[in-house]
């Protein structure tokens, strides 16, 4: 008889876009478009580089739906230890009592307790998969709202694309708008609940 149930566990990773290589230049002194100040200075360069998770993750948004996701999953892990507790309590009850039942009622028994194992470990599926439609659907309303803060961050850099950081084989630091995006994500994206658009 089965006894174990599974706990979904989520990870939060987010890739904006990839990239093999890129060339970059920096002009100091330079002035940007929209008068964003960078905070390691005002860059012009037709190439940025970003950590797409970082944004993510270290955003006020990232940073509620992680709380959100961590808050579900943990209860979802204690409520599938109290199942799994009341399973194996219900499995040593029925083991009882086979020596006081026929082989064809303990049979009967037995396949009856099985199919309810496997009843709540699809229920308990069900609902990690659900988290993880939950976290899908927020890195989709992220992408969404930062399309156009990047958009802007690359007008103000004179920049024609923003690659992936961890995708180009060599970099300069000073072309990253990582902490630039997260701090402008911040001011023009609040916190949200994860169970908001849904």
């Amino acid at each position: 008889m089965t006894r174990a149930l599974a706990l979904v566990t989520t990870a939060l990773a987010l890739t904006l876009a990839g990239a093999h290589q890129s060339g970059a230049q920096q002009q100091p002194g330079a002035t940007t478009g929209a008068g964003i100040g960078f905070e390691r200075g005002t860059i012009i360069s037709p190439v940025l580089t970003i950590d797409s998770e970082r944004i993510f993750v270290e955003s006020d948004f990232g940073r509620r739906v992680a709380e959100q996701i961590e808050a579900q999953s943990t209860a979802l892990a204690t409520e599938n230890r109290q199942i799994e507790a009341a399973l194996e309590t219900e499995e040593r009850e029925l083991t009882e009592k086979r020596a006081e039942l026929s082989p064809e009622d303990f049979r009967e028994l037995a396949n009856a307790f099985d199919e309810k194992v496997q009843e709540i470990r699809r229920a308990q599926a069900d609902k990690g998969r659900a988290i993880n439609t939950m976290l899908e659907d927020q890195r989709e309303v992220f992408l969404n709202a930062a399309a156009p803060v990047l958009e802007r961050l690359m007008r103000d850099a004179g920049a024609a694309v923003i690659l992936e950081r961890r995708s180009v084989f060599v970099s300069a630091n000073a072309i990253d708008i990582t902490d630039d995006a997260i701090a402008l994500l911040n001011t023009t994206l609040p916190p949200r609940e994860p169970t908001q658009d849904r």
